[in-house]
């Protein structure tokens, strides 16, 4: 049953804003809420946008075998709970997540039949230096890291099951839209938390 829905994409790309679209179109998708070990921005709330912990829990969490995936972004770790993965499957519950390249690759090669990776890309290169410059968190260096980062990335477009760009942010909604009520039409599902 495919009920993990995965988003990606590269730092800058818009998949954030385009998760926070999906969830008020279906309130009542489940969120899967990642660890970090990262500052928390002004903008952020601890337990609702991420779970911001200590290194010294993360570690411990590796070490007890809690994560199912886990990346070092930028200095900062990430990582996506087990339990949280696996109270999704066995309670049949539609669950959305926000991933990086490689964390989503990760579960998707660990939970074969129940991903369905979405990736996110920007018109052009030029268009996401832009963009990370408009947001202005981070340093020209910070910038140039990402936009480095970005140029591996994008070669793992093709490992996933769906590329959408994300031009204007409301096509780009819509097309998210259209793939999630596809799963749900889907015979061989059964979610419980889904109406549309």
């Amino acid at each position: 049953m495919k009920n993990l829905i995965i988003i990606s994409a590269p730092s800058g790309t818009g998949k954030t804003t385009l998760c926070k679209g999906i969830r008020k179109i279906f309130p009542e998708i489940n969120w899967s809420i990642s660890y970090t070990t990262r500052f928390k921005r002004p903008n952020e709330i601890d337990g609702k946008d991420y779970n911001f912990i200590s290194r010294n829990t993360f570690d411990k969490h590796i070490k007890n075998k809690k994560l199912a995936e886990w990346e070092n972004v930028y200095g900062s770790l990430y990582g996506t709970a087990k339990k949280t993965l696996n109270d999704a499957i066995k309670e049949k519950l539609f669950l959305l997540l926000e991933l990086d390249v490689k964390g989503a690759l990760k579960l998707k090669k660990l939970y074969p039949k129940n991903t369905i990776s979405i990736f996110i890309i920007p018109p052009s290169f030029e268009d996401l230096k832009k963009r990370l410059k408009l947001r202005n968190t981070e340093s020209e260096d910070v910038i140039k890291i990402r936009l480095k980062r970005f140029e591996e990335e994008i070669n793992y477009k093709s490992k996933f099951d769906y590329i959408i760009s994300n031009d204007i942010l409301d096509i780009a909604t819509n097309e998210l839209v259209k793939i999630v009520k596809q799963i749900r039409r889907d015979k061989n599902n059964g979610f419980k938390n889904i109406t549309i």
